[in-house]
């Protein structure tokens, strides 16, 4: 299980760190998702008005998209390091031979 989440931590920190080099400088969540498919910022706030209501809108999603794009892959990436470090088996103790020194 750590493996995995092991895995997905570095593609997202990998992702996070080119998103934060290769866009111009200040490129928004919304510009980003804006760029990829062009009614994807109109869409998605239809869907979410729709699905959770406006104040969910207005108080949730809007403050997230205002951050960096790269942000969302980073949080993201910092969570399953945690779970991969917390998923981790146990390592075994050092044998004893049972000679004193």
């Amino acid at each position: 299980m750590s493996r995995i989440f092991t895995v997905f931590a570095a593609v997202l920190l990998v992702t996070a760190f080119a998103l934060m080099v290769l866009p111009p400088d200040g490129l928004t969540l919304v510009q980003g998702l804006a760029e990829l498919v062009q009614d994807a910022p109109q869409t998605l706030q239809h869907s979410i008005v729709h699905t959770f209501g406006n104040v969910a809108w207005l108080k949730l999603f809007v403050p997230l998209l205002v951050r960096p794009v790269w942000l969302v892959p980073l949080s993201a990436g910092v969570l399953c390091v945690g779970v991969a470090a917390s998923t981790m088996p146990p390592t075994e103790s050092p044998r004893r031979t049972g000679r004193r020194l």
